[in-house]
């Protein structure tokens, strides 16, 4: 027995990958495209079929879970108090920490947990709608903590702060948009210390001047760049300083005031997709310039094909539109050409809240009822699996890892797969 121990200690040293496990550090997955790494994963699953564990929360939520190796992390509302919660990857409780008092929120779908959490591996940033944000070490201590509406102006958002904290190379970002002063902030990781805050005022309109959306932190040759969708614009900023290097800004041409942005924009091969408009538009726009790049980096616009609140996918010069509808729509990415259209489901009224992930060669499309689609991306494409989940309530974006799915309702945490 000893040798055998002795042997597989030294094959893992030898091949470190076989030791680790896969990562889901964001919301949007490994590339923030919405692209599951790995080959397989279990397409069907009910409240009792294929289900390895499931564990009642102790409180409400939307935020979507993120993994590190052996550590699930998600936050949601207990007692009055903002928490994020550790598992292990068997559903155990590992710890909680409390980080702040709920604020009441705005919206029948909002909850005080909406944002997403990120991890460098070394500490769990979270960041709340009562503005407190926070870095929690791996044993559940928290770092540093503070609360951006106490230092730098209360919310005014017509509805429930959505916007997830990014991570660069060197810092943590916070982004906010509203009918305010609105500004980008990078801290120190480890201290929380304010490296630099970036206005972005772009004088939208009413609720136009709103967002939910989640910043993207791509590399476009040698400099790293925050892409930031919301407020009629598309801005482009230097990741070291915040400096606003690029903006496009024909996405509201007849400055509607209700055009408030809840999708978040997908960067793949150089190109930022920006949905826009209440789903009216999507906008293509390629990286790099000064200044205002409308006229020449917007490769190309569609209307009324685009999505309200899920977050598009994009892999291989295609991106995958998921409207609130459910109906998917595939796009080639450098000419915004409709390659093929799909409704998984026609006739219902439920919406889709979460965004879609394509896993194992298949995109998978989460309900607010709980059900998830699972159809093959092609023009022929056919629902594989119909999964229910009677009484249950998601607006979180289901986690691929492992093989294994996580999926993440008001109520509970399940994870489906053998």
């Amino acid at each position: 027995m000893l040798r055998y121990s002795i042997i597989l200690l030294a094959v893992l040293l030898l091949f470190p990958a076989l030791a680790r496990a896969e990562n889901w550090a964001n919301w949007r997955g490994p590339g923030q495209t919405g692209v599951a790494e790995g080959k397989a994963y279990p397409t069907k699953w009910s409240n009792t079929e294929n289900v390895a564990w499931k564990v009642k929360l102790p409180g409400p939520g939307a935020s979507t879970p993120i993994v590190w190796e052996d550590r699930i992390f998600l936050t949601c509302g207990v007692e009055g108090k903002n928490v994020l919660l550790c598992y292990d990857r068997g559903g155990k409780e590992v710890w909680r920490t409390e980080i702040g008092q709920i604020k009441p929120f705005k919206s029948a779908k909002g909850t005080s947990t909406n944002p997403s959490a990120v991890t460098d591996g070394k500490q769990v940033f979270v960041y709340f709608i009562s503005g407190d944000f926070a870095a929690v070490d791996f044993s559940g201590k928290v770092m540093w903590q503070t609360n951006l509406q106490e230092k730098y102006g209360e919310d005014t958002l017509w509805h429930a702060l959505g916007t997830s904290p990014v991570l660069t190379k060197n810092h943590v970002i916070a982004t906010v948009m509203h009918s305010g002063p609105s500004y980008l902030a990078a801290f120190e990781k480890e201290t929380g210390k304010l490296v630099w805050k970036q206005d972005r005022d772009t004088k939208a309109p009413s609720e136009s001047a709103q967002s939910y959306t989640t910043p993207v932190v791509v590399q476009d040759g040698d400099l790293e760049l925050i892409v930031v969708l919301g407020a009629d614009y598309v801005t482009g900023h230097d990741a070291a300083s915040g400096k606003e290097l690029w903006k496009v800004g024909s996405l509201n041409p007849r400055k509607n005031g209700f055009f408030r942005s809840i999708s978040s924009a997908v960067v793949s091969d150089g190109v930022v997709v920006a949905p826009y408009a209440r789903g009216g538009t999507v906008t293509a726009i390629k990286l790099g310039g000064s200044g205002d790049v409308t006229e020449s980096h917007v490769l190309w616009t569609k209307e009324n094909i685009g999505a309200d609140v899920p977050t598009p996918i994009a892999k291989d010069g295609k991106v995958y539109l998921c409207n609130d509808k459910g109906q998917i729509s595939c796009l080639d990415l450098k000419t915004g050409e409709t390659l093929w259209t799909t409704q998984p489901e026609k006739g219902r009224a439920t919406t889709v809240n979460s965004s879609p992930i394509l896993a194992g060669g298949k995109i998978y499309i989460t309900r607010e009822d709980g059900k998830t689609f699972v159809i093959t991306p092609t023009k022929d494409s056919q629902v594989v699996a119909e999964n229910t989940l009677p009484n249950e309530y998601v607006l979180a974006t289901p986690v691929f890892v492992d093989g294994k799915v996580l999926l993440r309702t008001n109520d509970h945490l399940y994870c489906f797969g053998t």
